[in-house]
Protein backbone atom coordinates (compact mmCIF):
# COMPACT_ATOMS: atom_id res chain seq x y z
CA UNK A 1 0.00 0.00 0.00
CA UNK A 2 1.31 2.86 -1.00
CA UNK A 3 -0.40 6.60 -0.47
CA UNK A 4 0.07 9.63 -1.40
CA UNK A 5 -0.02 12.93 0.56
CA UNK A 6 0.68 15.93 -2.08
CA UNK A 7 4.22 15.60 -2.27
CA UNK A 8 4.47 13.21 0.73
CA UNK A 9 4.16 9.36 0.38
CA UNK A 10 3.75 6.40 3.01
CA UNK A 11 3.57 2.70 2.67
CA UNK A 12 3.53 0.18 5.26
CA UNK A 13 6.06 -2.86 5.57
CA UNK A 14 3.71 -5.26 7.83
CA UNK A 15 5.52 -7.86 10.83
CA UNK A 16 2.45 -9.74 11.53
CA UNK A 17 -1.27 -10.02 10.94
CA UNK A 18 -2.91 -12.46 13.70
CA UNK A 19 -5.16 -12.91 15.91
CA UNK A 20 -3.20 -11.49 18.90
CA UNK A 21 -4.82 -10.31 22.12
CA UNK A 22 -8.26 -11.45 23.94
CA UNK A 23 -11.20 -9.30 23.63
CA UNK A 24 -11.29 -8.27 26.78
CA UNK A 25 -7.97 -8.77 27.57
CA UNK A 26 -6.97 -5.73 25.80
CA UNK A 27 -10.13 -3.60 26.69
CA UNK A 28 -10.81 -4.65 30.11
CA UNK A 29 -14.35 -2.54 30.29
CA UNK A 30 -15.54 -4.77 27.16
CA UNK A 31 -17.99 -7.20 28.15
CA UNK A 32 -18.47 -10.55 27.14
CA UNK A 33 -21.99 -10.12 26.21
CA UNK A 34 -21.73 -6.82 24.10
CA UNK A 35 -19.54 -9.56 21.09
CA UNK A 36 -22.86 -11.08 20.76
CA UNK A 37 -24.70 -7.58 20.30
CA UNK A 38 -22.96 -4.27 19.79
CA UNK A 39 -20.27 -6.12 17.94
CA UNK A 40 -21.20 -9.03 16.49
CA UNK A 41 -19.79 -7.46 13.30
CA UNK A 42 -16.47 -8.23 14.42
CA UNK A 43 -16.21 -11.48 13.30
CA UNK A 44 -14.67 -12.74 11.27
CA UNK A 45 -12.88 -10.19 10.14
CA UNK A 46 -11.74 -8.50 12.75
CA UNK A 47 -11.74 -11.13 15.39
CA UNK A 48 -11.37 -14.86 15.37
CA UNK A 49 -13.96 -16.67 17.19
CA UNK A 50 -12.08 -20.24 17.98
CA UNK A 51 -9.78 -17.81 19.78
CA UNK A 52 -11.81 -14.75 20.91
CA UNK A 53 -9.22 -12.66 19.90
CA UNK A 54 -8.55 -9.46 18.06
CA UNK A 55 -7.01 -9.55 14.42
CA UNK A 56 -4.38 -7.21 14.61
CA UNK A 57 -1.16 -6.11 12.40
CA UNK A 58 2.08 -4.98 13.44
CA UNK A 59 4.13 -2.56 11.43
CA UNK A 60 5.95 0.50 10.00
CA UNK A 61 5.12 3.15 7.76
CA UNK A 62 8.01 4.55 5.36
CA UNK A 63 7.13 8.11 4.82
CA UNK A 64 9.28 9.85 2.17
CA UNK A 65 9.15 13.56 2.26
CA UNK A 66 11.25 16.27 1.35
CA UNK A 67 13.93 14.01 -0.19
CA UNK A 68 14.55 11.88 3.07
CA UNK A 69 13.32 8.24 4.08
CA UNK A 70 11.32 8.44 7.47
CA UNK A 71 10.69 5.30 9.42
CA UNK A 72 8.00 5.46 11.58
CA UNK A 73 7.86 2.40 14.41
CA UNK A 74 10.27 -0.61 13.90
CA UNK A 75 7.64 -3.43 15.32
CA UNK A 76 8.67 -6.38 17.60
CA UNK A 77 12.00 -7.66 15.71
CA UNK A 78 13.19 -10.65 15.39
CA UNK A 79 15.18 -13.29 18.07
CA UNK A 80 14.10 -11.53 20.94
CA UNK A 81 13.22 -12.70 24.20
CA UNK A 82 9.94 -11.30 25.53
CA UNK A 83 7.32 -12.59 28.37
CA UNK A 84 4.62 -12.71 25.90
CA UNK A 85 5.08 -16.10 24.05
CA UNK A 86 4.07 -14.85 20.65
CA UNK A 87 7.01 -12.64 20.16
CA UNK A 88 9.46 -14.76 21.65
CA UNK A 89 11.92 -16.00 19.12
CA UNK A 90 10.35 -14.69 16.73
CA UNK A 91 11.20 -14.62 12.72
CA UNK A 92 9.17 -12.67 10.39
CA UNK A 93 12.18 -11.40 8.46
CA UNK A 94 10.24 -7.91 8.39
CA UNK A 95 13.56 -6.33 7.25
CA UNK A 96 13.82 -8.56 4.55
CA UNK A 97 10.75 -6.99 3.58
CA UNK A 98 11.59 -3.88 4.12
CA UNK A 99 14.59 -4.76 1.56
CA UNK A 100 11.84 -5.85 -0.92
CA UNK A 101 10.05 -3.00 -0.81
CA UNK A 102 13.05 -0.73 -2.17
CA UNK A 103 14.78 0.06 1.40
CA UNK A 104 17.85 -1.02 2.66
CA UNK A 105 18.80 -0.36 6.30
CA UNK A 106 21.57 2.56 4.76
CA UNK A 107 18.92 4.56 2.92
CA UNK A 108 16.63 5.55 6.42
CA UNK A 109 17.53 8.98 7.25
CA UNK A 110 15.34 8.95 10.43
CA UNK A 111 13.84 6.34 12.73
CA UNK A 112 10.43 7.64 14.54
CA UNK A 113 8.60 6.18 17.77
CA UNK A 114 5.59 7.07 18.34
CA UNK A 115 6.38 5.62 21.53
CA UNK A 116 8.08 3.03 23.08
CA UNK A 117 6.25 0.21 23.58
CA UNK A 118 7.67 -3.72 22.77
CA UNK A 119 5.88 -3.62 19.66
CA UNK A 120 6.99 -0.29 18.20
CA UNK A 121 10.56 -0.60 18.50
CA UNK A 122 12.04 -3.70 18.19
CA UNK A 123 14.09 -3.26 14.84
CA UNK A 124 15.59 -0.50 16.06
CA UNK A 125 18.56 -2.68 16.40
CA UNK A 126 19.67 -5.69 15.01
CA UNK A 127 22.16 -8.46 16.64
CA UNK A 128 25.57 -8.49 14.85
CA UNK A 129 28.23 -10.73 16.31
CA UNK A 130 26.32 -11.73 19.28
CA UNK A 131 25.86 -7.98 19.92
CA UNK A 132 22.98 -5.67 19.76
CA UNK A 133 23.66 -2.94 17.29
CA UNK A 134 21.22 0.14 15.51
CA UNK A 135 19.91 -1.51 12.11
CA UNK A 136 19.91 2.23 10.50
CA UNK A 137 23.48 3.40 10.93
CA UNK A 138 22.97 6.28 8.87
CA UNK A 139 19.20 7.04 10.65
CA UNK A 140 18.71 9.64 13.67
CA UNK A 141 16.18 8.02 15.94
CA UNK A 142 13.75 10.73 17.46
CA UNK A 143 12.42 10.06 20.41
CA UNK A 144 9.90 12.14 22.63
CA UNK A 145 11.39 13.32 26.29
CA UNK A 146 8.43 12.66 28.08
CA UNK A 147 9.13 9.18 26.45
CA UNK A 148 12.39 8.65 26.81
CA UNK A 149 12.43 9.61 30.39
CA UNK A 150 9.60 7.93 31.51
CA UNK A 151 10.74 3.98 30.07
CA UNK A 152 14.20 5.17 30.74
CA UNK A 153 13.21 6.14 34.80
CA UNK A 154 12.05 4.08 37.72
CA UNK A 155 8.17 4.00 36.88
CA UNK A 156 8.72 2.37 33.24
CA UNK A 157 11.52 -0.07 34.50
CA UNK A 158 8.68 -1.18 36.33
CA UNK A 159 6.21 -0.95 33.87
CA UNK A 160 8.40 -3.16 31.39
CA UNK A 161 7.91 -6.23 33.71
CA UNK A 162 4.79 -7.22 31.68
CA UNK A 163 6.94 -7.67 28.36
CA UNK A 164 10.45 -8.11 29.31
CA UNK A 165 13.02 -5.89 29.46
CA UNK A 166 13.32 -4.20 25.69
CA UNK A 167 15.31 -1.10 26.35
CA UNK A 168 18.08 -2.92 26.90
CA UNK A 169 18.07 -4.36 23.93
CA UNK A 170 16.14 -1.88 21.67
CA UNK A 171 16.79 1.44 23.18
CA UNK A 172 20.05 1.59 24.44
CA UNK A 173 22.37 0.35 22.11
CA UNK A 174 21.23 3.67 19.89
CA UNK A 175 21.62 6.04 22.45
CA UNK A 176 25.31 4.15 22.88
CA UNK A 177 25.99 4.49 20.02
CA UNK A 178 25.12 8.61 19.57
CA UNK A 179 22.42 8.20 16.67
CA UNK A 180 19.55 9.34 19.64
CA UNK A 181 18.06 12.72 19.51
CA UNK A 182 15.61 13.31 22.13
CA UNK A 183 13.13 16.09 20.97
CA UNK A 184 9.99 18.01 22.41
CA UNK A 185 6.69 16.48 20.90
CA UNK A 186 5.56 19.19 19.00
CA UNK A 187 8.75 18.74 16.95
CA UNK A 188 9.01 19.49 13.33
CA UNK A 189 10.72 17.64 11.10
CA UNK A 190 10.26 19.47 7.58
CA UNK A 191 8.04 21.35 5.97
CA UNK A 192 5.65 18.87 5.38
CA UNK A 193 6.17 17.04 8.81
CA UNK A 194 5.28 17.48 12.46
CA UNK A 195 5.25 15.40 15.41
CA UNK A 196 1.19 15.79 17.15
CA UNK A 197 1.42 15.52 20.85
CA UNK A 198 -1.20 12.36 22.16
CA UNK A 199 -0.36 11.83 25.52
CA UNK A 200 -2.12 8.88 27.80
CA UNK A 201 -1.09 5.65 26.03
CA UNK A 202 1.99 6.10 27.21
CA UNK A 203 3.41 9.99 28.60
CA UNK A 204 5.28 10.91 25.36
CA UNK A 205 2.82 9.06 22.83
CA UNK A 206 3.00 11.08 19.42
CA UNK A 207 1.52 10.72 16.19
CA UNK A 208 3.46 12.36 12.72
CA UNK A 209 1.29 14.85 11.07
CA UNK A 210 1.60 15.43 7.53
CA UNK A 211 0.66 18.40 5.65
CA UNK A 212 1.44 19.31 2.18
CA UNK A 213 0.02 20.79 -1.11
CA UNK A 214 -3.28 21.32 0.65
CA UNK A 215 -3.92 17.58 2.14
CA UNK A 216 -3.42 15.87 4.99
CA UNK A 217 -2.68 12.76 6.78
CA UNK A 218 -1.64 11.56 10.49
CA UNK A 219 0.53 8.16 11.02
CA UNK A 220 -2.01 7.41 14.84
CA UNK A 221 0.09 4.91 16.64
CA UNK A 222 -1.91 3.37 19.44
CA UNK A 223 -4.10 5.91 19.61
CA UNK A 224 -6.98 3.35 18.79
CA UNK A 225 -6.23 -0.42 18.56
CA UNK A 226 -9.12 -1.84 16.94
CA UNK A 227 -12.13 -0.82 14.88
CA UNK A 228 -14.42 -2.05 18.45
CA UNK A 229 -12.89 1.29 19.71
CA UNK A 230 -14.20 3.14 17.43
CA UNK A 231 -17.66 2.29 18.56
CA UNK A 232 -16.63 2.43 22.45
CA UNK A 233 -14.37 5.32 22.00
CA UNK A 234 -14.26 6.08 26.04
CA UNK A 235 -12.28 2.14 25.80
CA UNK A 236 -8.38 2.51 27.23
CA UNK A 237 -6.64 -0.68 26.65
CA UNK A 238 -4.61 -2.33 29.26
CA UNK A 239 -1.32 -1.34 27.99
CA UNK A 240 -2.31 2.46 28.52
CA UNK A 241 0.07 4.01 31.34
CA UNK A 242 -2.69 6.32 32.20
CA UNK A 243 -6.62 5.39 31.01
CA UNK A 244 -7.86 8.20 31.82
CA UNK A 245 -5.88 10.72 29.75
CA UNK A 246 -5.38 7.99 27.07
CA UNK A 247 -9.33 8.55 27.27
CA UNK A 248 -9.66 12.26 27.00
CA UNK A 249 -7.01 12.53 24.34
CA UNK A 250 -8.42 9.54 21.87
CA UNK A 251 -11.92 11.30 22.13
CA UNK A 252 -10.51 14.87 21.71
CA UNK A 253 -8.66 13.50 18.76
CA UNK A 254 -11.70 11.33 16.99
CA UNK A 255 -13.72 14.47 17.38
CA UNK A 256 -11.19 16.46 15.76
CA UNK A 257 -10.52 14.49 12.48
CA UNK A 258 -14.23 12.51 12.48
CA UNK A 259 -15.87 13.61 8.84
CA UNK A 260 -12.85 15.42 7.93
CA UNK A 261 -10.70 14.50 4.61
CA UNK A 262 -7.71 13.60 6.92
CA UNK A 263 -6.81 10.02 6.04
CA UNK A 264 -5.29 8.10 9.44
CA UNK A 265 -2.67 5.27 9.18
CA UNK A 266 -3.35 3.04 12.56
CA UNK A 267 -0.73 0.73 13.42
CA UNK A 268 -2.50 -2.50 14.31
CA UNK A 269 -5.62 -2.21 12.06
CA UNK A 270 -5.61 -4.95 9.61
CA UNK A 271 -4.99 -4.29 6.17
CA UNK A 272 -5.38 -1.83 4.54
CA UNK A 273 -5.01 -0.22 8.14
CA UNK A 274 -5.64 2.95 6.65
CA UNK A 275 -8.83 5.26 6.22
CA UNK A 276 -10.88 7.88 7.10
CA UNK A 277 -12.98 8.32 10.70
CA UNK A 278 -16.77 8.96 10.14
CA UNK A 279 -19.34 9.77 12.88
CA UNK A 280 -22.34 7.28 13.44
CA UNK A 281 -23.81 8.74 16.44
CA UNK A 282 -22.62 9.14 19.46
CA UNK A 283 -19.81 7.10 17.92
CA UNK A 284 -18.07 6.70 15.04
CA UNK A 285 -16.94 3.41 12.31
CA UNK A 286 -14.00 3.50 10.47
CA UNK A 287 -13.85 3.77 6.47
CA UNK A 288 -10.95 1.51 5.53
CA UNK A 289 -9.49 2.61 1.68
CA UNK A 290 -10.67 0.06 -0.95
CA UNK A 291 -12.60 -1.62 1.25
Amino acid sequence: MIQTIGDVTVRNVVESETPLLGTTELYPDLKPEQLLNELAWLTPRFRDAATDRFIMAIQSFVVRSGGKTILVDTCVGDCRKRKRAFFTDANWNWLDRLRAAGIQPEDVDIVLSTHLHVDHVGWNTQKVDGKWVPTFPNARYLFAKPEYEYWLGEQGRLAQTRMGDYTNDCILPVIDAGLADFVEMDHRIDAALSLLPTPGHTPGHVCLDIRSAGQRAIIAGDLLHTVAQCQFPQWSTFACIDADASRATRMQFMADVADTDVLLFLAHFPQPSAGYLKRDGAAYWFEFLHS
